[in-house]
């Protein structure tokens, strides 16, 4: 997939990664969405690296992400936590998370666990998590367009994986955390959709919508590494109810649901542990 340039780029970055903390490894990622960094409180931080200090990693332009990578311990696991992502908005670029993942898959992560901040289409209220089960694409773009090996006809029937899905089912269940599950749909962004748009995408059968994890999840499965998705949902899609969408409000109800979401994840390293 990647030219040498892109190999010498992640191999650089992996060293300077490594090169932070001795020993360190991981099977298991986390991207956080945005507002979303209280999700990391109380984990014990082995190391925390700018992005801007890694060789060939993008940097974030939207509040909400810190724009690091963080090593970890986490319920006593070892774990790569990204706080924040670059999306496809911000450069007109869907591949624009391939140097992370691509270092990701170089440093032996098996499993990444996405979430994002995404409006709901009546399965879940605001300051409620949804496991994503499926995807739709609406913005025509792929991180693979470009490639010339024959990995690029990546499956995308199971892009979510039903073990891992399975587990954060199971450690919602346990806790009383009410999970709901739905198909996820993304837009290009940066405008939020009209509601003419929202209406279309209902019928299509998406349960929430946002701006990011599908690229990630097609370069995650080009990779081989499963995937797990979460949305947190911030608010209701255009026209659905009286409330003026703005990223003030994602901001405002993503930290509500970051106790949950680490419970999540606790019991998903637990169960990756076993």
């Amino acid at each position: 997939m990647e030219n040498n340039d892109n190999t010498a780029s992640a191999q650089a970055a992996v060293a300077a990664i490594r090169s932070r903390a001795k020993g360190f490894d991981a099977a298991l990622a986390l991207i956080l969405g945005s507002g979303l960094d209280a999700v990391t409180d109380g984990v014990e931080v082995i190391a925390e690296i700018p992005y801007a200090d890694i060789p060939g990693f993008p940097s974030t332009g939207v509040s909400g992400h810190s724009g690091s990578l963080i090593l970890a311990m986490m319920n006593g696991k070892a774990i790569y936590v990204l706080s924040g992502r670059i999306h496809y908005y911000e450069q007109g670029d869907a591949s624009a998370m391939l140097p992370m993942i691509s270092v990701l898959n170089s440093l032996g992560v098996k499993v990444l666990v996405l979430t994002n901040a995404a409006g709901s289409l009546l399965n879940s209220a605001p300051g409620s998590v949804m496991l994503i089960k499926d995807y739709i694409n609406f913005t025509g773009q792929s991180p693979l367009f470009g490639l010339k090996d024959n990995r690029r006809f990546v499956s995308m029937s199971e892009a979510y994986d039903k073990g891992i899905s399975d587990q954060i089912k199971q450690t919602a269940a346990g806790a009383g955390i009410q999970l709901a599950q739905g198909v996820y749909a993304w837009m290009a962004g940066p405008q939020f959709e009209t509601p003419a748009e929202i209406k279309a995408i209902r019928m299509m059968g998406a349960d929430a919508v946002g701006m990011s994890t599908v690229p990630e999840t097609i370069l995650a499965r080009y990779f081989g590494i499963k995937v797990a998705a979460l949305s947190v949902i911030t608010n209701y899609g255009a026209g659905m109810d009286d409330a003026r969408l703005s990223h003030d409000q994602t901001l405002s109800y993503a930290p509500k649901t970051a106790a949950d979401v680490r419970t999540l994840i606790n019991g998903l390293l637990g169960y990756l542990n076993t």
